[in-house]
């Protein structure tokens, strides 16, 4: 019987008892899982990394499995609007009222004045992926086709990873994560249907419906392409075409003509210098807009896989990699007059040193055309207006940063149609917000949006109410600044209303009115709440449900701790939060780990509601585990982010430092005479960066699949936040650095790792080599990104630690 649990529990949580394979270490964890978190669950007084901690520790996701009771209808509202409604899974329905907020509630959905639809999914467009997802859900397809179709999960690269076939009328239910997307097709380009996982339950129902939303969204996507190059024009405006002659001529096709209707209209191609892309054509076809570009070669990195599963012998692979100096392909825009068949000349110089060169739209008159040039180095961004009769160039937007602009992160424009406006995002005053511009004089007609908080992102543009609805970050004082919260504001800049409130981070769904949504917020100490508000002033109108976490904390389950101290200047805030072993004693000394990632592309810090059991089965070790967001990560004020600005190698350690030594302040049993710190690809860079430049804190560090030195690893991600190449990129680099190595050291690489060249892991080698410095090195044949991740690496870096920390041999008593 003790064989047959054992193996149940592998089957059904994966990386559980991955290296307990002794009929020894199987019987003590059957012990533990009956009284790790009951009556015995404060019985070991001081863990240390024994054979009972490494049991208790992998077993706590089984533990946790399924004890959080969530709350996870999929809530409508009624075709009149004046209620919404839900089917719970014992099969009562529920009824809201929106004018008086009371709930009713009744097996019988008819006496409700419902006629539920089971929980339907939307259908999507192809261009559907997946984003990140945490929460589990399902999703149901019901194949009403009269043949079968092929199911794929689209990756977040869109890449497609098949799941099967559905046959026709039959219905296949899958487990997946809100957010993940999903596509059908019969064939190849014979499309079914595109769907997206909600946080509830949902059914995608495969009909006529299904296929006409995905079919509809990628014949839109194809009539912008070279292939139909109207973009969207009557037959009447479709008098003129242009084609390429090879790469050396611009050729138009004039179809009224009488004779050959050809007239060449460019003869500057080259093998070196060619015409790429779509061309853009003028409302009232006349005007063409096309790019010429350098042709550049791409760098090529080498992948040794060297022990492929069909043959003995190694296998070598390249693949396209551009790093930072990379050259890049120069383009610049040339504008064509199809009528007088003539080429409008357009000043070439005002588009070198480019990042990208770019359409962004015609004017409505067609008499200007937009070009979005954005610089490299990530400094100055403009949007361009040419002039269609001379080819004059004007900047109606002119962006400049002395740092960089966060162009992957906070870049957005709305075009107005109603108006002959822009509506653009920027940080020039500080902080990330909204402004309004004539898109003729590229005037600033207001700001929308000000403060000392940030705008995250559009929701919508309600051009005819004249609104704006948008994620903010930071508005009420008393919470932590990383909760989003729904808002909305007037173009001119007036009627600012904050319509959540609750002390969380919030995700919302508006009625099909916009008059009352459903807000779902959680925060990582608290279960997620919905409620039901007025999208007109945030009222409450009725709390529907929430997640119950009872039988969670019964199993021993104790939420993180969040913490908030002054960071390095004595008066910034830095949040964090701190997670204990299940059985921590107070009057105990615990060693501190740190879970690192100070990528400045985001914050990384989890803010809502999970258990965490990664991190928690290295806290019952006997560690002490934290995370943190120090200064140059995002979404605070621009000050705060540009601390990564030219100097990665920061990664916010001094405010992590005075963060964790104000923590100790307020729980003396934090050791932080023994403090190890982990993270992987940046948080690897950031990891091995602790012991290179603050070894008299940390005294142990495991980095997987760090991108060690940036001028190694790819070049737009490094590009954004180091800019132009330069002396700042050496003294980031951790190889630079590999002599002041102080502490223990466990290096982790995949030798097919496809996002960060492997080649910089092994550079720090050399490095410390070079430098006679003691570490311990792993590299995983067969492996890519984050292989430090999986089981054997986790179970690596567990080891590692107690070694390090506790000083004595894992699992030993």
């Amino acid at each position: 019987m003790q064989a047959l649990k054992i193996q149940h529990l592998e089957r059904s949580s994966r990386v559980l008892l991955t290296h307990l394979v002794t009929a020894q270490r199987a019987a003590i964890l059957l012990a533990l899982l009956g009284a790790a978190f009951g009556e015995t669950a404060h019985a070991s007084p001081s863990p240390q990394g024994t054979a009972a901690d490494y049991a208790r520790a992998e077993a706590l996701p089984e533990v946790y499995a399924g004890k959080l009771k969530r709350f996870r209808p999929a809530i409508r509202w009624t075709e009149d609007l004046e209620a919404v409604h839900w089917r719970s899974q014992d099969g009562t329905f529920t009824r809201v009222d929106i004018a008086t907020g009371e709930p009713s509630t009744s097996k019988d959905a008819s006496s409700l004045g419902l006629a539920p639809n089971s929980g339907l999914l939307e259908p999507r467009g192809r261009s559907a992926r997946s984003g990140r997802g945490r929460e589990a859900t399902k999703i149901t397809f019901r194949n009403e086709f009269e043949r079968p179709v092929r199911l794929f999960w689209v990756e977040s690269s869109g890449s497609l990873r098949r799941y099967g076939e559905i046959e026709p009328g039959a219905e296949y239910s899958i487990g997946t994560l809100a957010g993940h997307a999903w596509f059908l097709d019969f064939a190849k380009d014979d499309l079914a249907g595109a769907f997206v996982a909600e946080p509830w339950e949902g059914v995608a129902v495969l009909n006529d419906a299904s296929r006409d939303a995905v079919t509809a969204k990628a014949e839109a996507r194809r009539g912008r392409g070279p292939a139909d190059q109207s973009e969207g024009q009557s037959a009447a405006e479709r008098r003129y075409r242009i084609r390429r002659d090879g790469v050396q001529n611009v050729v138009g096709v004039d179809s009224q003509a009488d004779e050959d209707g050809e007239f060449t209209l460019a003869t500057d191609g080259s093998k070196k210098f060619t015409y790429q892309g779509q061309f853009h054509w003028s409302p009232d076809g006349r005007y063409a807009l096309g790019f010429r570009e350098t042709v550049v070669e791409d760098r090529t990195i080498p992948l040794v896989e060297s022990s492929p599963k069909d043959q003995i012998q190694p296998r070598l692979e390249t693949i396209r990699y551009r790093k930072p100096g990379d050259e890049l392909p120069q383009r610049h825009p040339r504008l064509f007059d199809l009528q007088e068949r003539a080429s409008i000349p357009v000043d070439a110089s005002l588009f070198r040193d480019a990042w990208s060169v770019r359409f962004e739209r015609w004017s409505p008159g067609s008499d200007r055309v937009y070009v979005r040039f954005h610089e490299r180095g990530h400094q100055r961004i403009a949007i361009r207006s040419i002039d269609v009769k001379t080819g004059e160039i004007k900047d109606v937007i002119d962006e400049r940063a002395k740092t960089f602009i966060d162009y992957s992160q906070k870049g957005w424009i709305h075009w107005m149609e109603s108006a002959d406006e822009v509506l653009w995002a920027s940080e020039r005053d500080g902080w990330n917000h909204l402004y309004r511009i004539d898109a003729s004089t590229g005037e600033v007609k207001n700001q929308i949006t000000s403060g000392a908080w940030v705008m995250r992102k559009v929701e919508r543009v309600d051009e005819e109410a004249g609104q704006i609805w948008f994620t903010i970050m930071g508005y009420h004082p008393n919470q932590d600044p990383y909760h989003k919260h729904l808002a909305r504001v007037n173009l001119d800049g007036t009627g600012l209303t904050v319509l959540t409130d609750g002390d969380g981070t919030h995700e919302w769904t508006l009625s099909p009115d916009s008059a009352t949504f459903i807000d779902r917020w959680t925060r990582v100490d608290q279960p997620t709440i919905t409620d039901l508000r007025s999208a007109e002033t945030g009222r409450l109108i009725a709390r529907l449900g929430e997640d119950d976490a009872s039988d969670l904390e019964a199993a021993g389950y104790v939420a993180p701790e969040r913490f908030t101290a002054p960071g390095r200047d004595g008066k910034t805030p830095i949040y964090g939060h701190i997670i204990r072993p299940s059985n921590h004693d107070p009057a105990q000394s615990y060693p501190v780990i740190e879970s690192i990632y100070a990528g400045p592309h985001g914050f990384h810090v989890p803010k809502s509601f999970g258990t965490q059991s990664r991190l928690r089965r290295v806290a019952d070790l006997g560690f002490i585990v934290v995370q943190i967001d120090g200064m140059g990560t995002n979404w605070r004020s621009k000050a705060f982010h540009d601390v990564a600005w030219q100097n990665l190698k920061d990664a916010g350690f001094p405010d992590r430092i005075a963060w964790l030594k104000g923590a100790a302040a307020e729980d003396p049993s934090m050791d932080l005479t023994r403090v190890g710190i982990f993270g992987g690809s940046a948080g690897g860079q950031n990891a091995l960066g602790a012991l290179l430049h603050h070894g008299d804190f940390y005294r142990a560090a495991a980095a997987d699949c760090g991108c060690h030195d940036n001028r190694m690893d790819k070049i737009w991600w490094n590009e954004a936040w180091m800019g132009r190449m330069g002396p700042h990129y050496a003294d980031s680099s951790n190889v630079t650095h590999a002599s002041r190595l102080q502490g223990d050291l466990l290096l982790t690489v995949g030798e097919l790792d496809k996002n960060v060249d492997p080649a910089s892991t092994l550079q720090v080698v050399n490095a410390l080599i070079q430098a006679d410095k003691d570490f311990e090195f792993v590299i995983v044949p067969g492996a890519g990104h984050g292989v430090g991740g999986g089981p054997y690496l986790f179970r690596r870096r567990q080891d590692f630690f107690v070694r390090s920390l506790w000083g004595k041999e894992p699992r030993t008593d």
